[in-house]
């Protein structure tokens, strides 16, 4: 019996496929599977026919409709192993199988692909143009080197051939997914040896033989980031009905030399920016250390509800829905957590109140004391410097640390504030209230006293993570190896958390890993959405230092995002309303398609015009959106932790983004009112980086000036 392979690239394209001819993939494959492959090779209902011209001769097709063609890598050395590479119209698969041409990597050992004919004819073209330029982008990198990293004679002169990093970007398409990576990486000015170690170190098997081989399966097996192996027919069921679900949780070689390394020396940070996969490489760390030992406790741990939400449910997905492997983990948020250690100790526990309630009562502490301060301003200074530091007494706040705060404080001056702390905690207390932060001082407090209750804690969004949240996670393990395992993007922070957590017992140096590239969203959309951030300077996860984009990208490809302004809201309702008519036209599901806006009001616009068009719509309120078809509206908090194919982001203007209520005026404090701005745009980039394939971003009136054709 033939034993099947699917490629990425077959899943790229599968969703985009409509219903009748995902049904005839099915089908197909089935029909694949029951056969042997002496009946396979003797076209026993398949029609297993080779391609005329092709540059690779084990290039076959196989029929799945009438129209349609499944493109199939054969076996020419006596192995079983069939790979499936794309399916596509009949005579559009024969010419796309023509070009192409698939060979081992000698660096990594996995299997590539490359448009060899297009390459050939292209190539001369850049030579021509190379004879004048007066230098060439690798110039500084010897032959012998680059083909030490992977690269082979066809990719070699290509790359003598180019002078800039956009004639790179326009060789992108054709070249090898690891050639064009190491390529990309060494345009970026890292050294050969950074080069080495993040890409082909990473990628190549601890098992893969000394010298590069042909042989398909032993290939397919060497590219587990890219191939996917069916072992029987109910695993092709599987993840033929459900394709996306199957690769959300795939790990790519970069991530896997993270996730699956023996041990650490103590906590270990992820960064890298949205879609590098540092969600992934989480729930894959969970999934190891659950194989180190048989009862250890793990936590897994995030921001929101909705984020825990979709961990617990992409971690079943990761452990076969194992009862007895889940059981040993607890997903859920950091303040949930907390919360159910400080109700766990005492019955009578004051309950947490919102932000909202939390500003009426600094406003009356204000009026009651008459302070010179404003409500505002006394509610950053108590959660940055107060709740921040950890800080119980008057003497800890006279000599503490203001550092980020714009506005100096003297001794009488701080005195003054300390007595509104002390009013506003009292007014808590003899309501019998308390703030989430408060829970997390109190819970960091009860688990200091005890033995430590989790063997390992993993955090996912870890840019979003206040001090004293952070305080209860540094608690609940004791340190050593293992400990913290840490992923986030400080590029993504869109909640007003600031953190050093060297300062917090979490060293992670010598235990920093970057993921710079992106699986999720095409390049376009990338270079596009990254323009949001260009103009501003990020600080590092830990707090020291600051963070940075380079280097980061995509290797898939799409159209160019779309920008448009209107004169009113209602024409801008109207064109998402024929824009998401035309998604749908073009084969996307409703679910597929995601719209945010900074504003329910603007949502609720958007969802009536939807609902009158007959299009089915599915509100995302606070947590993940399942059920019915629909397509979902969201506002951008919302947006977090999830990914559509197509995105539009709406109200688009200078009064909602940045929102004018949300951002600290700077003559109250000049870095607060920066640091706000940047939450602001980190807001923006967070939702249109939602989009895998798809960006739109409208708006009516004035469009915001964090936009970049508006800058």
């Amino acid at each position: 019996m033939p034993r099947l392979a699917f490629a990425q690239s077959f899943w790229d394209g599968y969703d985009a496929l409509e219903k009748p001819v995902r049904a005839g993939v099915r089908k197909a494959m089935a029909k694949f599977q029951a056969m042997t492959v002496a009946e396979l090779n003797a076209d026993k209902g398949l029609h297993l026919e080779s391609v005329e011209n092709a540059r690779d001769r084990r290039i076959r097709t196989i029929r799945i409709t009438d129209f349609w063609r499944g493109v199939v890598l054969a076996p020419d050395d006596g192995s079983d192993v069939f790979l499936l590479v794309n399916v596509l119209p009949h005579d559009d698969a024969y010419a796309w199988a023509a070009k192409r041409l698939y060979s081992a990597n000698t660096a990594t050992r996995a299997l590539e692909v490359r448009n060899a004919v297009a390459l050939d004819e292209l190539t001369p073209l850049y030579e021509t143009a190379a004879r004048t330029a007066p230098r060439l982008l690798f110039a500084d990198v010897s032959d012998g080197t680059l083909r030490e990293l992977g690269i082979d004679d066809q990719v070699l002169r290509a790359a003598r051939s180019v002078v800039d990093k956009a004639q790179l970007e326009a060789f992108s398409t054709l070249l090898p997914e690891d050639q064009l990576e190491v390529l990309q990486y060494l345009a970026e000015g890292f050294s050969p040896e950074e080069v080495y170690r993040d890409v082909v170190a990473v990628r190549r098997p601890a098992d893969a033989p000394a010298e590069p081989v042909e042989d398909l399966a032993t290939v397919i097996a060497n590219t587990p980031a890219r191939i996917r192996l069916v072992t029987g027919q109910q695993e092709l069921e599987e993840i033929l009905e459900k394709p996306f679900a199957a690769w959300r949780v795939f790990l790519h070689p970069s991530q896997r030399r993270v996730a699956y390394r023996t041990s650490y020396g103590g906590p270990v940070q992820v960064t890298g920016g949205p879609g590098t996969g540092k969600t992934v490489a989480a729930l894959h760390r969970v999934k190891h250390l659950l194989g180190g030992s048989d009862d250890g406790r793990i936590l897994l741990t995030t921001y929101t509800n909705a984020l825990a939400t979709g961990l617990r449910e992409m971690l079943g997905l990761l452990l076969d829905e194992d009862e007895k492997l889940l059981a040993r983990v607890d997903v859920t948020t950091v303040d949930a957590y907390a919360n159910g250690v400080v109700r766990a100790a005492s019955a009578s526990a004051p309950k947490p109140i919102d932000d909202r309630e939390q500003r009426r009562l600094w406003e009356k502490v204000v009026k009651q004391l008459g302070l010179p301060f404003t409500a505002r301003f006394l509610a950053q200074e108590y959660r940055h410097v107060i709740l921040g530091q950890d800080l119980r007494d008057l003497d800890a706040y006279l000599a503490a640390s203001r550092r980020g705060r714009g506005t100096g404080l003297g001794p009488a001056r701080r005195r003054l504030l300390w007595s509104g702390v002390e009013r506003f905690e009292r007014l808590l207390h003899d309501r019998g209230q308390t703030t989430h932060l408060g829970v997390c001082a109190r819970a960091a407090e009860l688990l200091a006293a005890g033995p430590a209750p989790y063997a390992h804690v993993v955090v996912d969004e870890a840019q979003d993570l206040h001090p004293a949240q952070w305080r209860v996670l540094r608690a609940a393990v004791p340190p050593g190896p293992d400990d913290l395992f840490l992923t986030g993007d400080p590029h993504q922070r869109i909640y007003d958390s600031r953190v050093t957590l060297g300062s917090l017992g979490i060293a992670t140096a010598g235990r920093s890993f970057r993921l710079r590239v992106n699986y999720r969203s095409t390049e376009e959309i990338l270079t596009w959405s990254a323009r949001l951030l260009a103009p501003v300077t990020v600080d590092a996860l830990e707090g020291e230092g600051s963070d940075s984009l380079a280097g980061y990208r995509s290797l898939l490809h799409g159209r160019q995002p779309r920008t448009q302004g209107y004169a009113t809201r209602r024409e801008e309702t109207e064109a998402l309303v024929e824009r998401v008519r035309t998604l749908l036209d073009e084969g996307l599901a409703p679910h597929e398609i995601g719209v945010c806006a900074r504003f329910n009001l603007s949502l609720d616009a958007a969802e009536e015009k939807l609902k009158s068009a007959g299009i089915p719509v599915l509100r995302v309120k606070g947590q993940a959106a399942q059920g019915p078809e629909g397509v979902r509206l969201a506002t951008m908090h919302a947006m977090k932790g999830l990914e559509f194919r197509a995105v539009s982001v709406l109200g688009v203007t200078e009064d909602s983004v940045p929102f004018a209520r949300e951002v600290t005026p700077r003559e109250m404090d000049p870095l607060q009112h920066d640091a706000d701005l940047l939450r602001e745009r980190c807001l923006l980039f967070v939702a249109c980086t939602r989009a895998r394939e798809t960006l739109s971003v409208t708006w009516s009136g004035t469009p915001s000036p964090f936009l970049p054709q508006a800058a």
